[in-house]
């Protein structure tokens, strides 16, 4: 079974005090105490975001570690990839992400952990990364598309309702068929694939939601259910 959550927001970097969509990744992993991997590619291995990686999966019921490719723990990558149950990716810029990547062969891996049955998981460039194409802010003022590694179809657009220019600019990329029509996450929602196709949406806020968004002439958004993790 293939999987993947893709986080539009949210996670320990985001709701340090709401654990929701990080416990809900734990409990993918078939393992009672998952080996849970963080890849921090897209920061440039910043030491402040792997420390609050460690700060968080300590506490829970799981073994963390990180793989920096600008201090690697091995020269096997590949078998430290596929001795892992989790795969954690955090956000940045995905461009260098993508680029560091392939050069290291990381990308091959990583499908091979997929194919594999080890969850991969992920938020914004982390969570993009994995789809055909996206909307980025990698190359700097302002968002443009992207092409991605292609284990998922379509597009994905993270933050929808967190930063004010990621719907219009979605929308404009969709319309324009810059980029394919796709799916959409506001933060705090994380949308779980099983096998390429969603299997659940779940949100650690009430309110935050999952969209389809499509071009029939013009750009239609549905929405899509979401399940709160929560108590109402």
């Amino acid at each position: 079974m293939k999987q993947i959550i893709a986080l539009g927001g949210g996670g320990f970097s985001m709701e340090p005090e709401n654990p929701l969509l990080d416990s809900y990744i734990l409990s993918q992993s078939k393992e009672d105490n998952p080996k849970i991997c963080f890849i921090p590619t897209a920061s440039g291995d910043a030491d402040n975001y792997i420390a609050r990686f460690y700060d968080f999966f300590k506490t829970q019921n799981c073994k963390p570690t990180h793989l920096s490719l600008f201090n690697p723990p091995t020269r096997d990558l590949e078998d430290f990839i596929l001795k892992q149950d989790i795969i954690y990716v955090g956000g940045g810029n995905t461009k260098n992400l993508l680029v560091l990547w392939r050069e290291w062969g990381l990308d091959k891996i990583l499908k091979k952990a997929w194919e594999k049955g080890i969850v991969l998981a992920g938020i914004s460039a982390g969570a993009i990364c994995w789809f055909e194409e996206s909307i980025t802010d990698s190359y700097g003022d302002g968002l443009e598309p992207i092409q991605c590694l292609g284990f998922l179809n379509g597009s994905h657009c993270p933050h929808y309702d967190g930063e004010k220019d990621r719907r219009p600019s979605y929308h404009h990329l969709i319309k324009s068929q810059l980029i394919k029509a796709g799916i959409a996450a506001d933060d705090g929602v994380a949308i779980h694939y099983i096998d390429d196709e969603i299997a659940k949406i779940v949100s650690s806020r009430p309110k935050a939601k999952a969209y389809q968004v499509i071009l029939e002439n013009k750009v239609v958004e549905k929405q899509l259910p979401t399940e709160f993790l929560g108590k109402l």
